[in-house]
């Protein structure tokens, strides 16, 4: 059972993601917030495995508790869900600690899938988005397009572990490892581990 709590300041939407994730028995819904504040007030006593998170609320906004939830709860998995498709939103939300970013008029498959892939520790982005994603790497530093969890791995990477000795110090598996491995070669532009060695030192990740 997968723990997922939700946040966006229109009742309407809150509603419309309960009733597409109804029909997935593996979810279990432990909480709807319509503002960062109530958001963050549960959290202190409940945690949710995923968190869909919308980027545009009043007071705190998705990216800056996407930050304060990082620091203070990383077992929280979060995917922002929003209507903005904006290149600089993804990378400000993924820098921040978000594992997944989807939009809103996506239908129940693929935030199901959006959830169970996040839960497994691993990124998941809105196809529409990766290609623009991809083709703009030449133009941003890649720093800003690594997760927390990508750049935790190509430290260990740097450092000559194997991949079971990662999942070993992170607590993930080694299957996971090695998707976060693929995705660094991919977003670097490299092809082997000597290249994601060579890239990180050359650009600052680590």
């Amino acid at each position: 059972m997968i723990k997922v709590s939700m946040a966006d300041d229109h009742q309407i939407v809150l509603n419309g993601l309960e009733k597409m994730l109804s029909g997935f028995p593996e979810i279990e819904i432990t909480g709807t917030y319509t503002n960062g504040d109530l958001l963050l007030e549960s959290l202190v006593t409940s945690r949710p495995d995923v968190l869909l998170l919308d980027i545009q609320m009043p007071g705190k906004n998705g990216i800056e508790l996407a930050g304060i939830i990082t620091r203070k709860y990383p077992s929280v998995k979060i995917i922002a869900l929003t209507n903005v498709d904006i290149l600089v939103q993804v990378k400000k939300m993924l820098k921040q600690g978000s594992m997944g970013y989807i939009m809103k008029d996506v239908g129940p498959d693929i935030l199901f899938k959006a959830i169970c892939t996040v839960y497994q520790d691993e990124q998941f982005i809105d196809e529409r988005l990766k290609k623009q994603l991809l083709s703009n790497f030449s133009a941003a530093p890649s720093d800003k397009l690594i997760t927390r969890r990508e750049k935790e791995i190509l430290q260990l990477i740097t450092e000559e572990y194997t991949n079971p000795e990662i999942a070993a110090k992170l607590h993930i598996s080694p299957h996971t490892v090695e998707n976060h491995r693929n995705h660094l070669l991919q977003k670097l532009g490299v092809k082997n581990t000597a290249g994601l060695v060579k890239a990180a030192i050359e650009q600052g990740l680590v």
